[in-house]
């Protein structure tokens, strides 16, 4: 799962609003195994917005990847999003980046996410939590995809 956001909400940071969509995985039947540390970057497409963070988390399901997404949906609901044009600034993002090796391409689910491989982003920290991660379809490596990804190029673990 990729989870990201550049609006606090209620929160007193992205960070603490991040956490809180983790803390709500278990709830859903997201078991969270591991996660990356949080990345900032600059808005993108429009770089004078807030800047945003992001960051991975490996989860286990006990359902499918269609009820998985619904989840997720339905946490960034409860925790405030609310969608308006394509890109603009957002309190929470949560996308499924892949589901094991499936390959899927129905209306409403597309795996692997059709774009996370062209964003440092997510990329880079799912190199720091999986670097030997391969991508189900091109076949290249998250650290190959993190150095090669050209949107969202200043992205780096918060310090």
């Amino acid at each position: 799962m990729a989870l990201g956001g550049n609006l606090a909400g209620d929160f007193a940071s992205c960070e603490a609003l991040l956490e809180a969509a983790l803390a709500r995985f278990p709830r859903a039947g997201l078991g969270v195994v591991a996660r990356s540390s949080w990345w900032r970057s600059a808005a993108w497409p429009d770089p004078s917005a807030p800047e945003y963070r992001n960051g991975i988390a490996l989860v286990e399901a006990d359902q499918g990847p269609a009820a998985v997404l619904q989840a997720l949906l339905a946490i960034e609901t409860d925790l405030g999003r609310t969608r308006s044009a394509k890109n603009a600034p957002r309190t929470l993002d949560l996308d499924l980046i892949a589901y094991g090796r499936q390959v899927i391409d129905t209306p409403g689910l597309v795996l692997p996410h059709p774009r996370a491989h062209e964003r440092r982003f997510v990329m880079g920290p799912l190199a720091e939590l999986l670097p030997g991660w391969r991508h189900p379809v091109l076949g290249r490596t998250a650290v190959e995809l993190a150095a090669e990804a050209p949107v969202g190029r200043d992205a780096e673990p918060v310090r």
